[in-house]
């Protein structure tokens, strides 16, 4: 009899994919080998600026530098508080270069949760954007242990002369900041300290805090490299390829599936800031790109610009999505519209991004009974497998909590060892999401274990409600989430923003939901919002919504 152990998902790769992988080390030295085997091919691409392989390590090299000149050792801990900049990615390979762990922190954070960020994980270093420090920053780090502090304007490397018409004496900064790019490009000499070792720790990143206060996942060297390197094989994207950066870099998503995969095939990263639909189409139409990944959110913002073209996304051989779940409906609307079809992923902070996607030429199969589209399969590394409320293995087809393990899990979190244990006992991730896997290995992601809807006895998962209400023309986004009712102990409610030129009335949504879904389940209200709240990622923060509710 089939077990999980057997890896039935195997059957779904081709012989390259099923092949062993050998990472380097770290992601930094998949850099310093594109560095040596590319010095002047674009390494950065920023609106009109570029900067090649060599420039990007010289600026890197003066900054850690600088960093280890003003006090920085190795081992500590340095927070980068940027959007998708160039800025972005000299900081964390100058905070390798200086041995030090980066700790990305989501810049659209408020005072407090910066605050949480930087004194949990002890930082003594911080790089963000100058009007970040003045507006927020500076009250969040009055607390902790930041002794150095970089500001970067990141309007500047938008154009290919920034670093020759900038001096470094005329770049406004606050009084007591030093500009990043003015010690980028100083003349301070790197620190001699060894190369990152495997098991070294790379980045401490902080939980998207959906279902609750961040914990500081502990990204090893290894971890990122070993997920670069399969995203690279499986792909099979040529080296040199452009990869284009929708997801945010202070992601891991981002960070992965995006810089370090590129820094592995020696590409070029295009970067925009932050995600503007009409900024993103330009990009691609400019720099022609190969390969991004996003959450579902940016493809239906996409999908809404009505002077979106196929051309858009003509130069495109994968497009992945990750983050967020993925509707059929969606997949379906946007192959019909522009070409290329959508490949799902699944993944976690703890897992360094993907640890199950759909292989380049596949398509994922839809669970007939819960029309789920599935999130992927795993690789020949990772064992995926579905467990009860004991630990124990349920059969294939029936739900229950997913639990990986595999090169990508990390060792737990920052300081936490009882959260850890908790987690990742004997070094397996329990997800806390709940799915199922089919016998052909494909593996399903039913919602989260603790959104289940309890509505008079029967659970309602809100993902299957939402997959309705998106194969409506006029929905847009859709979030359901269950609020108290004196009858049924918890009912359906349903929050949703509408596509441009669509006006339906609650009612008819309702109605809708009640034609396709059985009594228990269909949404008994549905609020329909400008926008619903979301993380800079990209997910849907049901939790607020509950919240509100």
């Amino acid at each position: 009899m089939t077990s999980y152990q057997d890896q039935p998902w195997l059957a779904q790769l081709n012989d390259a994919q099923r092949r062993p992988v050998r990472p380097r080390p770290s992601v930094l030295d998949a850099f310093r080998d594109a560095v040596r085997a590319a010095p002047e091919r674009t390494a950065l691409a920023y609106f009109d600026g570029r900067l090649s392989y060599q420039e990007v390590d010289r600026l890197s090299d003066a900054l850690a530098g600088h960093l280890a000149a003003h006090g920085f050792r190795p081992g500590e801990r340095l927070a980068v508080v940027l959007q998708n900049s160039p800025h972005f990615v000299l900081t964390l390979l100058a905070t390798w270069k200086a041995g030090g762990i980066a700790v990305p922190v989501n810049p659209m954070y408020k005072t407090a949760e910066c605050a949480h960020v930087l004194a949990d994980a002890e930082v003594s270093a911080l790089v963000c954007a100058d009007r970040a420090w003045e507006a927020y920053l500076r009250a969040a780090a009055g607390d902790a242990l930041v002794r150095i502090v970089l500001t970067a304007c990141e309007t500047q490397l938008q154009s290919r002369n920034d670093l020759r018409v900038l001096p470094a004496d005329r770049l406004p900064v606050p009084g007591d900041t030093t500009d990043l790019l003015a010690a980028a490009r100083g003349e301070a000499v790197p620190p001699t300290v060894p190369s990152p070792a495997p098991g070294d720790t790379a980045l401490i990143c902080y939980t998207s805090g959906t279902s609750g206060t961040p914990k500081g996942a502990i990204n090893s060297h290894g971890n990122l490299a070993y997920n670069a390197e399969r995203q690279h094989i499986g792909h099979g994207l040529p080296a040199g390829s452009t990869y284009f950066a929708l997801a945010p870099l202070f992601h891991i998503t981002g960070l992965v599936c995006e810089l370090s995969t590129c820094f592995v095939a020696a590409g070029t990263l295009v970067l925009a800031y932050r995600f503007e639909a009409g900024v993103v189409l330009d990009a691609f139409t400019e720099h022609r790109p190969a390969y991004t990944v996003g959450p579902a959110t940016a493809y239906m913002a996409l999908m809404a610009r009505p002077d979106a073209t196929r051309d858009h996304f003509a130069s495109f051989e994968m497009l992945s999505s990750g983050g967020a779940p993925l509707p059929p409906a969606l997949v379906d609307a946007f192959q019909a519209r522009f070409g290329p079809y959508l490949h799902n992923g699944y993944g976690l902070t703890e897992c360094s991004a993907p640890c199950a996607s759909v292989p380049p030429g596949r398509r994922a199969p839809v669970d007939p009974v819960s029309g789920t589209l599935a999130v992927g399969v795993a690789g020949p590394d990772t064992v995926v497998r579905i467990l009860d409320e004991e630990g124990a293995e349920v059969p294939f087809g029936e739900p229950g909590e997913i639990a990986v393990r595999g090169p990508m899990v990390v060792s737990g979190y920052w300081r936490r060892p009882r959260e850890s244990e908790a987690a990742i006992p004997g070094g397996e991730l329990r997800t806390g999401d709940v799915g199922f896997m089919d016998r052909d290995g494909w593996l399903y992601v039913v919602d989260r274990k603790k959104d289940m809807i309890n509505a008079s006895g029967f659970k309602v998962w809100p993902r299957e409600v939402e997959d309705v209400l998106y194969t409506h023309p006029a929905v847009r986004e859709a979030a359901v989430v269950g609020v108290p009712d004196a009858y049924r102990g918890e009912s359906v409610k349903a929050y949703v923003s509408l596509r441009p030129g669509h006006a339906p009335e609650p009612a008819d949504l309702v109605a809708y939901c009640e034609r396709r879904l059985a009594a228990y389940k269909y949404p008994r209200v549905v609020e329909i919002l400008p926008e619903l709240p979301k993380t800079t990622s990209g997910k849907i923060l049901r939790r607020e919504l509950r919240a509100e509710a």
